[in-house]
């Protein structure tokens, strides 16, 4: 209880400007916890899913079966594999752009509400400045007042002008180390989707050079069946495979 009516105690002193704070902490809270999990869900082992979809495509010979392996893993490299193996026979600048259309769906998605983090990162510190300034003009008023006579009156506007600082910081810092890590791990997701989209390319053109045809490979019956399940409004000549996570 001593601490709960400690901080309870410095909310008031700080005024209104610690509320705001206070406001932007819980937001920014609740956007960190519901991107960590997110990315959680959304991480796979690269290595062991391009092997499973390589296997399925020199071995196999089955652009259905790499399909039903993409289906088995979340996140934003399966899907963007399987947008690229409903596009096998087609020129290579479809299948290109057709990757780079779903690239950019799924980025959107792991990029989302990232904005947040960083307004409030920004935002904070200098809501806490605002704060300072609001306490030292108190201050100077109340000194305009009473004079040296009556210190604490002083003091009321210096401690809130140190609330707010201390304030701000304390919300900018941890959150700022949160956009960090949570922008670190995306460009280890763009490096592993660059990785898994030039071995399929590379891996169509060995297909192709076996002479490897879209029929033999079960290219017609894959689309159609990944086309029922697909959420319309999709953009790309062939909708990405849904993405999970």
């Amino acid at each position: 209880m001593k601490l709960t009516d400690t901080l309870m105690e410095y909310m008031v002193q700080g005024g209104l400007v610690m509320w705001f704070l206070l406001a932007m902490s819980i937001i920014a809270l609740a956007v960190i916890f519901e991107r960590w999990w997110a990315l959680r869900k959304a991480k796979i082992n690269v290595n062991e899913f391009l092997a499973k979809v390589r296997k399925a495509l020199i071995v196999n010979k089955s652009i259905r079966d790499a399909i039903k392996v993409c289906e088995q893993y979340r996140g934003p490299v399966a899907s963007i594999m399987k947008a690229g193996l409903l596009k096998y026979g087609q020129p290579k600048e479809d299948i290109e752009k057709t990757i780079e259309t779903a690239a950019l769906y799924e980025m959107g998605r792991l990029e989302k509400r990232l904005v947040i983090l960083s307004s409030i990162a920004n935002v904070a510190p200098l809501l806490g400045f605002l704060g300072t300034v609001t306490g030292m003009i108190r201050s100077f008023d109340a000194l305009a007042e009473v004079g040296l006579s009556d210190p604490g009156a002083v003091a009321a506007g210096i401690s809130e002008a140190l609330l707010t600082t201390a304030g701000g910081l304390f919300v900018a810092i941890p959150v700022q180390l949160a956009y960090n890590y949570f922008t670190s791990r995306i460009n280890k997701s763009v490096r592993d989707i660059e990785t898994s989209t030039n071995m399929l390319l590379e891996t169509f053109g060995e297909m192709q050079r076996s002479g490897i045809t879209p029929d033999q490979a079960g290219v017609g019956a894959a689309a159609a069946g990944a086309a029922k399940p697909s959420p319309a409004g999709r953009a790309g000549g062939s909708p990405p495979a849904k993405p999970a996570g």
